[in-house]
């Protein structure tokens, strides 16, 4: 199944640029790691206003529970919110032919 999820991330203060740093960096080798899994499909960066993090994120998982765990096992939920949208095939999609 695929699921979009929409990713906003909000840290808290008194959290230090280097920790900062350090979950980011964990965070882009944890998503290399999901994505040669397969798991993460696209990640977008809509437009941000400043001081905003926020992701789109196109994820595959065999449920919602097991998406679920993948977002769960990702650094920055730490500071993180998740929307998740379940997506099913469109008929007229390009993708599917």
């Amino acid at each position: 199944m695929e699921f979009l999820v929409t990713m906003t991330t909000r840290v808290p203060e008194g959290v230090t640029d280097a920790e900062v740093a350090e979950v980011r960096a964990r965070e882009a080798a944890h998503t290399a790691e999901l994505a040669g899994q397969g798991r993460v499909k696209r990640l977008w960066r809509p437009p941000l206003a400043p001081g905003e993090w926020r992701t789109l994120g196109l994820f595959v998982a065999d449920d919602a529970e097991d998406l679920e765990n993948v977002l769960a096992s990702m650094p920055l939920r730490i500071w993180r919110t998740d929307e998740v949208t379940e997506l099913s095939p469109h008929p007229n999609d390009p993708g599917l032919s």
